[in-house]
């Protein structure tokens, strides 16, 4: 999941979830990439990971669905419910409404979990990373990964990690300790990091590639989320300088 907003910025991660304000580009680079020159792109090694994964077994399919599916499920219920309110009268409160959705939200990040293992046991190791050296240095990613996802919820809260904002429940002050004094979303990045350490443990290429569908998900979390968020936070503040 991904760390909450704070007012003045992006949310601070599984998934979390931003710091900082959104970010432009110049379009006009490498006139919009069409000016790139492709052929000189080496695709030996992309090319040696896709040889050892079959994209049509029905766990790696699984896999990719759980993850693209955790995403979407949060954001379309998340604005529902800022939209309508429809969970917080259901539920009696909004603070009972967003821990009822936080926690189907850890249960949709478990059956993701699963279904990433179960994708990658069904599918062939890679030898280069079949070694110590590589189960050490993903268990070394996994640690740092898990410091981030557990940090970012103890400097958030329950409330704040799971789209209280959507419910109603803003935070009064940006959170600007670790680690969102040093990383950008660090729940999101921390559970991408996560993946990617269990997947050099596994010497999974399947894992690999399925960690690059779980960073390009919440990439697009990040970039779908912000504006909206910013504008939460922006009715806040005219409605306090209103009053």
């Amino acid at each position: 999941m991904a760390g909450r907003p704070r007012p003045g910025g992006e949310r601070g991660q599984a998934g979390g979830r931003r710091g900082a304000g959104p970010r432009w580009w110049l379009r006009d680079c490498c006139s919009g990439l069409g000016g790139l020159d492709y052929s000189e792109v080496d695709v030996t090694a992309m090319a040696r990971v896709f040889s050892y994964v079959d994209v049509t077994d029905s766990g790696f399919i699984a896999a990719v669905l759980a993850i693209a599916f955790n995403p979407f499920f949060w954001n379309v219920v998340a604005r529902w419910e800022h939209k309508t309110q429809a969970l917080s009268r259901g539920f009696g409160s909004p603070h009972t409404a967003c821990y009822c959705l936080g926690t189907v939200i850890l249960l949709l990040n478990c059956v993701r979990s699963h279904c990433f293992t179960e994708a990658m046991k069904s599918q062939p190791k890679l030898e280069g990373l079949d070694s110590h050296w590589a189960y050490y240095s993903g268990l070394a990613i996994m640690a740092v990964g898990t410091l981030f996802v557990i940090s970012s919820f103890l400097a958030l809260g329950f409330t704040g990690t799971f789209l209280g904002d959507y419910f109603g429940i803003l935070m009064e002050a940006k959170v600007t300790c670790f680690p969102f004094s040093i990383l950008d979303n660090p729940m999101y990045w921390g559970s991408t990091a996560v993946y990617l350490g269990w997947s050099l443990m596994h010497a999974s290429p399947a894992g690999l590639l399925l960690t690059a569908v779980v960073a390009i998900s919440y990439t697009i979390a990040v970039l779908y989320e912000g504006p909206f968020t910013e504008e939460i936070y922006r009715q806040k503040q005219k409605g306090a300088k209103s009053n």
